[in-house]
């Protein structure tokens, strides 16, 4: 991992070796990465309760009118407000992320106060794996083997939630249509020289096999 000021290639701290090129590259969807990624659609809910009490408390027991409706205003005035901070984070983080699968690696540029590029070789990659979401994003996960480690709070916000001791970065909210799981998995697959399964639905989810092991949708 590098911090970096200065990127002859977007994305990339340096220019790339011979005989490596870029196969895709991508950034985050912001406001998929915001709800999910920060719960925005959770808080959201919650503050509407808690506006919801708030104002049915103010309405049966303040004196008059006037004082229910100042404690109402205040409430959802304060709710707003932390709601605007925690998309302005979003967009930050999303903005600041810019993610690259080469023929050789995976490359995520994250970090918004500390910038860092961190390099993923394929040979890193024990496993990867896909979740497709209704919102037309996708998550691809990837697992490193036992003798690679990354610290979590480097790669936050992409890394697979409740995966702290073993962190497993995580390319977030990519645009399903950008094809970045096709790409990573033909590219894992050629890495590995192995056939590339079919593309299987399950579900509400797809899935594909990308290494022994590995599963890509």
């Amino acid at each position: 991992m590098r911090e970096h000021e200065i990127e002859p290639v977007p994305g990339l701290p340096e220019k790339l070796p011979e005989g490596e090129g870029i196969l895709w590259q991508g950034s985050p969807r912001w406001w998929s990465l915001a709800s999910r990624a920060l719960h925005l659609r959770g808080l959201a809910l919650y503050f509407a309760l808690m506006v919801g009490w708030s104002i049915y408390n103010a309405a049966t027991t303040s004196a008059s009118l006037g004082e229910a409706a100042i404690a109402s205003a205040s409430s959802i005035g304060l709710a707003l407000f932390c709601l605007a901070v925690l998309v302005v984070i979003g967009r930050a983080l999303a903005q600041a992320a810019f993610y690259t699968i080469t023929n050789r690696r995976v490359v995520l540029r994250v970090g918004v106060a500390l910038p860092m590029t961190i390099n993923i070789p394929f040979t890193a990659i024990e496993a990867a794996a896909v979740k497709r979401h209704a919102d037309g994003t996708e998550d691809i996960v990837l697992t490193l083997s036992s003798k690679q480690k990354i610290a979590w709070l480097a790669l936050w916000p992409h890394a697979r939630p409740w995966r702290v001791a073993r962190a497993e970065p995580m390319l977030r909210a990519v645009p399903v249509t950008s094809g970045a799981a096709q790409v990573l998995a033909r590219a894992l697959a050629a890495s590995a020289s192995v056939p590339v399964t079919p593309v299987i639905e399950e579900g509400r989810g797809v899935r594909d096999s990308a290494l022994p092991g590995a599963a890509v949708a």
